[in-house]
């Protein structure tokens, strides 16, 4: 296995921070471990040729490659369940309550879609027991940088240690199990997510404003002036008492943000 220097953490590492504002200034692990048997697949001697080739690319396919690898986060589903909770039993009723018929929930930073796909089965069951929920639109955002990981979130095909968490009810009216043992998320809950590719540190633009916006476990690389930034996006992204849920890992205790803190994790924009 190639070593991975000082300088080519350093190049990698800043290029990464630069453009995705993650930080693996100190995760060296993480790069050779998730990097080293590719780069030495492709015949290079060494990360810092790779990566030359990869900015080199004029296609971007190679640095698309190197995004994918050193972003894509694993995740299950059900995955802090409160969090589901709460969106069920508090948030989607104060959306019905609303009047406006169209549930805008954006789920940032969706790796592999276990997410997105878990909150579209809780908007789906809450909207069942509505007696006025026809004509509703509950298709939820979901968006990431790493198109791998977009691509797996769409493909909907998952293993049966990914949905361990998941009730056998729900298995079986929301995913078709294979022949190999794996499941597939059924043509009903895949039409009720949209998958888009969006870069956190770019401006985003949407046309109506959103009344939850997920984004969990995804700022645990940033650093605190790209956090502040990213928060403050999402807080101009939501309605008046719209829901920002983070990960249990995360806080915005020590940001400058205009939150309202609701409980650990989950915060509101005035209203």
């Amino acid at each position: 296995m190639i070593t991975l220097s000082e300088k080519e953490l350093a190049d990698i590492s800043g290029y990464i921070k630069e453009h995705y504002g993650v930080n693996l200034a100190a995760k060296s692990s993480l790069i050779e471990g998730r990097l080293g048997c590719y780069v030495m697949s492709r015949g290079f001697a060494s990360y810092g040729d790779y990566f030359e080739f990869a900015k080199r690319d004029p296609t971007q396919q190679e640095m698309t490659s190197l995004i994918n690898r050193l972003t894509t986060n694993h995740t299950f589903f059900m995955r802090e369940s409160d969090h589901f909770d709460f969106f069920s039993g508090v948030v989607l009723p104060w959306i019905a309550r609303s009047g406006d018929k169209d549930m805008r929930v954006w789920c940032a930073g969706c790796a592999t879609g276990e997410e997105p796909y878990a909150l579209s089965i809780y908007i789906l069951e809450y909207l069942e027991t509505q007696a006025s929920a026809y004509g509703w639109d509950s298709v939820v955002l979901a968006s990431d940088i790493s198109e791998q990981a977009l691509k797996t979130a769409s493909n909907g095909l998952y293993s049966a240690e990914n949905l361990s968490s998941v009730s056998d009810g729900r298995k079986l009216k929301y995913f078709t199990e294979t022949a190999e043992g794996n499941y597939r998320v059924t043509p009903g809950l895949r039409k009720n997510v949209a998958f888009r590719k969006i870069n956190l540190l770019d401006p985003f633009h949407f046309s109506k404003p959103f009344q939850t916006v997920f984004c969990r476990n995804v700022m645990i690389y940033f650093d605190a002036e790209t956090k502040t930034k990213l928060i403050d996006k999402f807080f101009n992204a939501l309605v008046p008492g719209g829901y920002l849920f983070i990960g249990h890992s995360e806080s915005l205790a020590t940001l400058s943000h205009r939150f309202t803190y609701v409980k650990p994790s989950v915060y509101r924009k005035p209203e």
